[in-house]
């Protein structure tokens, strides 16, 4: 019985081998296997690593984290979905590519962080899987930290500037750009430009518009500004661009139009500087006022050119001291002839009336006279044409602003300027000498 049974069970084997036999030699076309999803998602990555790769990879410490994360679907596969956990404070975005081939993280990878990544994709038949990275970035030692101007909730003139100041020299600008996001509740163009490697400037291409709440966001954590040198903070700041009250003061006609909400409001007679001392041309901005400010200059004490004065209603626009402030001591000269020291003389009411509307940031204009403007000698980014303006940036790229906050595009694809001089922009070489 014993090797009847034996016998039973090769025969069985047999005719089970060439029943598959025969299967695979009928003609049509045979159906296909369904594969077990949960299975085929649960292998792991060595397994599926030939459809979705993942950089940096499982296990990396003290990866650079400049170089953010990289999903590539390869072999016919397709990535379907990429999330992050990370121990640091901010969520880790980033974009998926329009064939689903690949997706990247915004922003560079915070320091000091660990991260595991989950990459959910499709192999070349339509299956799913899944992949995943587990990885570190360093903390490091040597850093640069980044400061902007604008207080929280200030409100600026409509030629004001974002400015950050780095506290080391940055090399890599056009990554520090890119890290770099600006908000507005109104549509807004505009460019960074490097004023040196410490200093970075946003501007409009025109003024901003009135009334525009802006956010900015700076993804500075990560970002390699210099070899081996990293930021390790980010850095946010919201304000509000105010009213567009616009300054145009004329050395020769001894005269400024006073623009308010883009409508002349007033015309008030001036003195500018004398032949000796004049006001310098350019698009200037308000930088700071104060009431009364002490003024000294014109030479040594004791020389007659020498001044000691308490000067009230005074609004700031040069760092070597030009002023727009109350003169009652020129009234007779206003509006006829230059007899300040470089500063705009104005009756004392119409120095108060301009004092209490000016907050940083208003623009004011100087136009005919015989001394050029001094680039830096103030806020002087509207010294420059927009083609300047762009040309430095180390991305060679416009900015576009709006509620849903920022990107870099080619400067060929915006829309025509409309913006006119004194009250939409500067005009460019406005600060050369007539």
């Amino acid at each position: 019985m014993h090797g009847s049974r034996t016998g039973r069970i090769a025969i069985a084997a047999l005719m089970a081998a060439a029943a598959l036999l025969a299967a695979g030699c009928q003609s049509g076309t045979p159906a296909a296997t369904q594969l077990n999803p949960t299975a085929v998602a649960s292998r792991p990555a060595t397994t599926v690593a030939k459809y979705l790769e993942i950089s940096p990879a499982p296990g990396a410490k003290d990866v650079n984290p400049a170089n953010g994360i990289t999903v590539t679907a390869v072999h016919g596969g397709k990535i379907t979905n990429v999330s992050v956990k990370t121990t640091g404070d901010d969520p880790v975005t980033g974009t998926l590519s329009a064939g689903q081939k690949s997706w990247h993280s915004t922003y560079a990878l915070p320091t000091d962080s660990s991260y595991t990544v989950t990459a959910a994709g499709t192999n070349s038949s339509g299956h799913p899987v899944t992949v995943t990275s587990s990885f570190r970035t360093p903390n490091p030692s040597d850093t640069f930290a980044t400061e902007i101007y604008e207080g929280a909730g200030a409100t600026y003139g409509v030629g004001m500037p974002i400015m950050l100041t780095f506290s080391s020299p940055i090399t890599n600008k056009a990554a520090v750009e890119r890290s770099l996001q600006i908000t507005t509740s109104k549509p807004v163009i505009g460019a960074w430009y490097w004023d040196g490697s410490e200093q970075l400037d946003f501007r409009p291409r025109d003024f901003w518009p009135a009334d525009t709440t802006v956010s900015f966001d700076g993804h500075l954590n990560g970002v390699e500004g210099a070899p081996g040198r990293y930021g390790v903070h980010d850095l946010t700041q919201s304000f509000t661009i105010g009213q567009s009250l616009i300054a145009v003061a004329n050395t020769s006609t001894h005269r400024t139009q006073i623009y308010v909400g883009g409508k002349l409001a007033y015309n008030w007679p001036i003195s500018t500087g004398r032949t000796t001392m004049p006001t310098p041309d350019g698009t200037y901005l308000t930088v700071q006022k104060n009431n009364p400010v002490r003024m000294i200059g014109g030479g040594k004490k004791g020389t007659p050119g020498y001044y000691n004065e308490l000067v009230n209603w005074a609004v700031r626009f040069t760092y070597s001291g030009d002023y727009y402030h109350s003169a009652p001591w020129s009234v007779v000269d206003q509006g006829t002839t230059n007899v300040s020291h470089g500063c705009v003389n104005l009756p004392p009411a119409d120095a108060e009336t301009y004092y209490q509307m000016a907050i940083p940031g208003d623009p004011i204009t100087i136009e005919s006279s015989p001394k050029a403007g001094d680039w830096d000698d103030g806020w002087t980014e509207w010294f420059l044409s927009w083609q300047q303006y762009l040309a430095g940036s180390a991305t060679h790229r416009a900015v576009e602003a709006g509620p849903s906050g920022s990107t870099l595009v080619s400067p060929s694809s915006l829309p025509a300027d409309t913006g006119s001089a004194p009250l939409g922009t500067s005009t460019p070489g406005n600060y050369f000498a007539a």
